[in-house]
């Protein structure tokens, strides 16, 4: 498929890609004391596959899934259900500022191995984006890490693995269209699911109170990953992780309305460091858009 270099337009695509990752995050934490992450994974995953069979049939495009890259979406799937329990195992364990904290230390990895497996220039921009961003990760959430308790430890290791599901979307992007992405996206992740949930043996079945969430986790966390890797198809992941460090602030302040979490003038200061390394980072996105179309 042919590759583009749109950064404003790959900007608006994560800007919905943040809100369905936060919306997932407060109602995974709802349902999180009921239902264990493989049930939440596995029935995310079932309704994240209804829905894409669905609008692939009416728009009439499951003609597009594709089965020559099925080992890619194989391990690129087994990091992301690994690296998405261990997040929903830290959301139940610690405030969503720390689990979000470190979990945005995936954009740094993602730079990281854009330049070593993708071959993607590291500019100056970039690197000071992933920088400042960072910066202010810590700022905002300022993390104990004298105390590293299993929900601090398995929010640090989802990051790695998110990174490296990041880097596995970005290079089927170049060859497979996004709802072929999707479908093997829900479709492996409900095997893995149903898998786990045989070795845990006992299933806690959904109820009239988590229902919903459920459904609220399925459909936003399908979206998220469509604005994700649109946005991916559209400018490197270098430019485009950065971006997804204007979640944290916006989580924070649902946490604090929500849940009680505590908010302090660190929140405003981090999430300005954040703002700072966003418009940075896009700025420079625009001049090497500018330069390639020249």
């Amino acid at each position: 498929m042919p590759q583009t270099y749109r950064p404003i337009q790959a900007a608006l695509w994560m800007c919905g890609s943040i809100t369905s990752f936060s919306t997932m995050a407060v109602a995974g934490r709802y349902v999180s004391q009921v239902h264990s992450t493989f049930e939440i994974m596995t029935f995310r995953s079932l309704v994240g596959l209804v829905i894409v069979l669905g609008l692939g049939r009416v728009s009439r495009r499951l003609g597009e899934i594709r089965r020559e890259r099925v080992k890619q979406h194989f391990f690129r799937n087994l990091f992301h259900f690994t690296g998405q329990n261990l997040w929903f195992f830290a959301l139940a364990s610690i405030p969503l500022a720390q689990v979000f904290a470190l979990e945005f230390t995936t954009p740094v990895w993602v730079i990281v191995l854009s330049f070593a497996f993708l071959g993607e220039r590291l500019t100056g921009s970039r690197i000071i984006a992933a920088g400042l961003g960072f910066l202010g990760i810590l700022v905002v959430a300022r993390p104990d890490f004298r105390a590293l308790e299993p929900g601090l430890i398995t929010a640090a290791l989802s990051a790695v693995f998110f990174a490296a599901t990041i880097i596995m979307t970005k290079a089927l992007t170049r060859h497979e269209s996004i709802i072929s992405i999707m479908f093997w996206l829900a479709g492996f992740q409900l095997c893995f699911g149903v898998m786990a949930l045989v070795v845990q043996g006992a299933v806690v079945w959904p109820t009239l109170a988590t229902l919903p969430w459920l459904l609220v986790i399925g459909v936003s966390g399908l979206l998220a990953h469509y604005c994700l890797t649109t946005a991916l198809s559209l400018a490197p992941a270098s430019f485009v992780m950065p971006i997804d460090f204007a979640r944290l602030p916006l989580i924070v302040i649902v946490g604090a309305v929500l849940f009680g979490e505590k908010a302090d003038v660190f929140i405003l200061l981090g999430g300005g460091i954040i703002i700072l390394a966003n418009w940075i980072n896009i700025r420079g996105g625009n001049r090497q858009a500018r330069q390639v179309a020249g």
